[in-house]
């Protein structure tokens, strides 16, 4: 067996110490005595697993918790007396920061079972975080259907100048595809300026998209080049272009045509090399046949027409969306939070998602927060009452999602079947029967 070594950081417990011998089953033990040398240790090699053992009465409970709030990546076990745990702030801290504990006197043969499930969890959480740390490459993150689709189009729109308009719901990543585009286009070195047409003041915006010489207006006491100007070499994204007013559809449409501009209070044509990206949540051509928005601006913008789909539609990614988020926002969550129960993840899945992914987002920060548990619930959610809960699904698509929830799950037990069944709240029985409907059966390890 490959011989893997863990940190046993002793802090006045030479009992403890004492038990344990140099290997244990596969494992070297490399003993430290003081937090100190343990932070050395642990920045001199790639450790996944420690113990650790001190007395509450002893030592500083502060020094101890910030210790391991600093080296959360690993996988911590205590060895305590049962007596320690009467010590209020030492329940707290298994309960924050150990993956599990034992009690002396140590049985070396469970503790070494304890030390490999640990590493088992330490890589786990490894091979999560760099597959976090890929997707972060790119803003769109997502394996389904939908989303590859949508990244094939990106990476074609992305090799050709024309412009682009992107139509997709509110909260459903308009901006997200159009910096996309951008970082995948010839002119990813030069500046993204993204412009929110609908939040800009009517009195203000030609001056704000145009820039202007000093003098043309009150208050203008110097020249300033406008948003436009400013993206020359690069790329402009114009969020919201159907809430832009008609006046200025017609000077954004000679500037398309003729890519100059002209300051507010000049008459000197500036040439401007931005290529142009546009996006709305309205149907650009509805807003056509009204008579709000200019049929030749249209036809200007849509020579690359994207859509965005809503997160409705991309049910595959939304436990995947979830625990990106939940691992970007990680400084402001407890220690003690691990992720998303079971019945969270059902609850996600079965919820309509009207906001998009901005309303995940949402939901799942303030979850982060109000949690009490190791675990985020339904209710952190606010999914528990089944508010705009998602309409009777094909049964292809509850096969689908009980499939995940019984992955998420074995993956979260060590593939332990009897741990599986607890966590759902079914017998062994039951959830044996249910790997065998969604022929999940090798996946499993010890029951």
């Amino acid at each position: 067996m490959t011989q893997r070594i863990v940190l046993h950081v002793s802090l006045g417990k030479a009992g403890a110490a004492a038990v344990l011998p140099d290997r244990l089953a596969g494992w070297e033990i490399r003993r430290v005595g003081t937090l100190a040398e343990a932070g050395r240790e642990l920045r001199a090699g790639a450790f996944t697993v420690g113990l650790l053992d001190y007395e509450p009465a002893r030592q500083q409970g502060a020094d101890i918790e910030a210790f391991l709030h600093r080296h959360a990546s690993v996988q911590w076990v205590g060895i305590l007396d049962a007596r320690d745990l009467e010590h209020a702030a030492c329940r707290d801290l298994v309960v924050e920061h150990l993956c599990d504990y034992h009690t002396a006197p140590v049985d070396p043969l469970r503790l070494a079972h304890t030390l490999g499930h640990a590493h088992g969890l330490a890589l786990l959480e490894r091979g999560r975080e760099l597959g976090g740390a890929a997707a972060a490459e790119s803003p769109l993150v997502g394996q389904g259907e939908a989303m590859q689709t949508l990244r094939r189009h990106i990476e074609r729109v992305a090799r050709v100048a024309a412009p682009v308009l992107i139509w997709g719901e509110s909260g459903s990543g308009k901006e997200l595809t159009a910096q996309a585009i951008h970082a995948r286009s010839q002119r990813a070195g030069g500046p993204f300026v993204p412009i929110n047409c609908g939040a800009m003041s009517p009195t203000l915006i030609h001056s704000e998209l145009f820039g202007y010489e000093r003098g043309a207006f009150t208050g203008a006491l110097r020249a300033k080049a406008g948003l436009i100007e400013s993206a020359d070499g690069g790329t402009l994204f114009l969020d919201e272009i159907g809430d832009l007013p008609k006046d200025m559809q017609a000077n954004l449409l000679r500037f398309l045509q003729e890519k100059t501009i002209c300051r507010l209070g000049s008459t000197r044509a500036i040439r401007v090399d931005v290529r142009v990206l546009a996006a709305s949540h309205v149907q650009l051509q509805e807003a056509v046949a009204r008579g709000d928005f200019r049929e030749d601006l249209y036809y200007r913008l849509a020579v690359l027409p994207l859509t965005v789909p809503p997160l409705r539609e991309r049910r595959d990614d939304i436990v995947a969306l979830a625990e990106h988020f939940f691992d970007i926002h990680a400084s402001e969550r407890a220690a003690r939070l691990k992720g998303f129960s079971n019945r969270a993840i059902a609850a996600m899945l079965e919820h309509a998602w009207p906001g998009n992914v901005r309303e995940l987002i949402n939901r799942v920060r303030r979850a982060m927060v109000m949690s009490d548990g190791r675990l985020i619930e339904p209710e952190d959610l606010d999914l528990a009452g089944g508010a705009a809960a998602f309409p009777a699904s094909s049964d292809d698509a509850r096969t689908r999602s009980e499939r995940r929830a019984l992955r998420a799950c074995l993956e979260r037990s060590g593939q332990n079947v009897s741990r599986a069944a607890r966590e759902l709240g079914v017998s062994r029985t039951t959830m044996y029967r249910l790997l065998a409907r969604h022929g999940m059966r090798d996946m499993t390890g010890p029951h």
